[in-house]
């Protein structure tokens, strides 16, 4: 096992725009609500809090790399102009045997696996229903959701992975995501 930790893992949450991730983990953070062997990561994002999407701490520039000069972050990146973080206080889960879930880059990825025990969950539905969800939010052209839908990019190769292909009713896809989170 990376970094010396022993017994628990992170769960990268990884997946296309449109494939319902919020959803599903909104859906499996409540079923696992106070199970102490899980952990949701909040993020740090360089986005203000009111800028909407997912519940994060929202930090300045200047605060998030006086952070990550401390040592504050297991993981960090740059994505969308935004920087991400992954609190360094995860490592106590780890190493108390927590499974502890947050969502990562892809880019990332080969970073987490080469210091940190890391199971990949990705989160995917087909291109169609992907192009519809995407669609029915209407912030995007069809254009732009085809350029998003081309852009995806693979997993880095040797990463242990498993996949919930999210194209059904959400309760399946939570209990899929249950199912891969208490077997991870």
């Amino acid at each position: 096992m990376p970094s010396g930790v022993a017994g628990g893992v992170l769960v990268g949450v990884v997946g296309p725009s449109g494939a319902g991730k919020d959803t599903l983990m909104a859906g499996a953070r409540a079923a696992l609500a106070g199970d102490p062997r899980f952990r949701f990561v909040r993020r740090c994002i360089t986005r203000p809090a009111e800028a909407g999407g997912e519940a994060h701490e929202a930090l300045t520039e200047a605060a998030f790399a006086a952070r990550q000069v401390a040592g504050g972050f297991a993981l960090s990146w740059r994505a969308h102009g935004l920087h991400y973080g992954i609190p360094a206080d995860i490592a106590a889960d780890l190493a108390a045997g927590r499974v502890v879930v947050a969502n990562l880059s892809r880019t990332v990825l080969e970073a987490a696996a080469a210091r940190l025990p890391l199971l990949v969950l990705e989160i995917t539905a087909p291109p169609e229903v992907l192009a519809a969800r995407l669609a029915a939010r209407g912030r995007e052209s069809a254009a732009d959701i085809a350029a998003r839908l081309a852009r995806e990019a693979p997993l880095p190769p040797g990463l242990r992975v498993t996949r919930v292909v999210n194209d059904g009713p959400a309760e399946a896809g939570i209990a899929a995501v249950l199912a891969a989170l208490r077997s991870a």
